[in-house]
Order: C-alpha cells, then structure tokens, then sequence
C-alpha cells in the first residue's frame, strides 16, 4: 500500500488522514503533503473544524524516516527535511480551525510534535509516546516548542533526556498532551465525531478568535522553528548519528 495524505470534508468536518508503510513514518514528501493539506483545509469554507488522524491500529507515528535521515548528506539539504517539521507545525498553528488530533497508537518523535500542534488532541490508553531524538544524537529542536507548550518545561525536559523511555497515555494526559484518554479506538472516535459535529455548527469567527487566543505569542515560530531545522540538519551528518541510525535500523 502506497504511502498517502488524503483529505476528506462531511458536513463541514474535514478529516484528514496519512499514512506510510513503515508504522506511518514522516519522509519528506508526506510532510509536505500534510502542510499543504491543514493549510487548504484551513482555507475551505466548507470546513468547520479538522481531525488530523493516521491510519492503522496501534501506531500514531514514527516520526522522522530514518532512510531519509540516513541520506542526508549536505547541512541544507538537512535543513529541507527538517524544516518539513517546522512546516507542519506552522501550518497547525497558524490554521484558523480547530484541529482535533487523533492518536490511536504510538507517538515517536515528529508524531509528538505533530499532536502536540493540534488543538485538543483525543489518545487511546495505547498511545505511549517518546522523543527519541537525543538516542540517536540529534535532538527535538523543531517540535521542542510545540510540545513544550503542551506539557511544560519539567514534562518536556523529561522525556527529551531520558530519550529511550516510553511515557504512558496516562502520564501523557497528566501533563496536557492529551485531553482525553479511551479504552478503545471505537470509545475515542464516539468522542471525537461527538465534538467535531458540535464544533461544525459553532460560530466560525468565535472559534478563530480563540484559536489565535490560545496560539499566542507564537508568531516567531516561523523564523524558530527554520533556524531549529538548521540546527538538526548539521547534527545529522555526524559520525554519531549516523551510526546510531544504523543501529536502530537494524533492530
């Protein structure tokens, strides 16, 4: 099965939905895909409110490719990957709709970040998450603002140094990266359909308005973040990393 980003809009909900072959990875190309995709939704005036979801069960999202980490081989053309990140992110926070996240599974890495940019974000008690970054000698400086906002300097501090450890739904929730925890996928998305209907009759321009509300001071992010990706895409090209990548790979 092809890796894809698609996009679906009912009554004014608009879903959007990726997926990648290896447990919903982020190269490149998917990266860009989903920018452009939050960004058009956002853009839709047929669309109300978004839910941001991968496909599959027990996998929310790998994060960064390690293939493409592997063939990095210049600082800019690292700077170009990682600034996909960066471009998600934005996208999400600069969206005038609210954007419910759906973590079904396991969130590495980018997959924090990227739930961490959505703006109430719904998780399964399988959905254990780890920033895994420093473990192979880089670090979570493009999604680090993102998911320091959610959980706060302790909770973030924590899971980028202890970069092997996998942080529970439950603790995950504690700190604000979710803001509900289900049994089942089928309990989550009763939930999650519950509050996209609701939001797709609310008042529109209220709904931007608290948006920009609860996003600011983050006007910055725009330069941060692609100064963040320059960062990460020197860091990949070291000795370390490289075979730290090989090493997991081969795992």
């Amino acid at each position: 099965m092809e890796a894809y980003v698609k996009l679906n809009t009912e009554d004014g909900i608009g879903t959007i939905e990726f997926f990648h072959q290896q447990s919903n990875s982020l190269p490149g190309h998917i990266l860009s895909e989903i920018a452009n995709t939050i960004t058009k939704a956002g853009e839709d005036n047929s669309i109300k409110v978004i839910i941001l979801k991968s496909a599959g069960e027990r996998v929310f999202c790998a994060g960064a490719s390690f293939d493409e980490l592997v063939a990095i081989d210049t600082p800019e053309n690292g700077k170009i990957f990682f600034s996909g990140f960066a471009n998600v992110i934005n996208a999400a926070r600069k969206c005038p709709k609210f954007i419910i996240g759906r973590v079904q599974g396991k969130a590495v890495g980018g997959g924090v970040g990227m739930a961490s940019a959505t703006d109430y974000c719904f998780a399964t008690k399988f959905a254990a998450t780890k920033l895994s970054e420093l473990a192979i000698g880089i670090g979570p400086f493009v999604v680090g603002p993102a998911v320091e906002r959610k959980v706060g300097t302790s909770a973030f501090s924590a899971m980028t140094i202890n970069a092997t450890k996998w942080f529970d739904s439950n603790w995950a929730c504690e700190k604000g990266l979710y803001t509900e925890v289900f049994d089942t996928t089928e309990e989550m998305d009763t939930e999650i359909d519950k509050l996209a209907s609701t939001l797709s009759q609310s008042n529109p321009e209220a709904m931007k308005g608290l948006k920009k509300m609860m996003w600011e001071g983050t006007d910055h992010w725009d330069t941060l973040l692609i100064e963040r990706a320059e960062s990460s895409g020197k860091l990949v090209l070291s000795d370390f990393t490289k075979n730290a990548i090989e090493k997991f790979k081969a795992n």
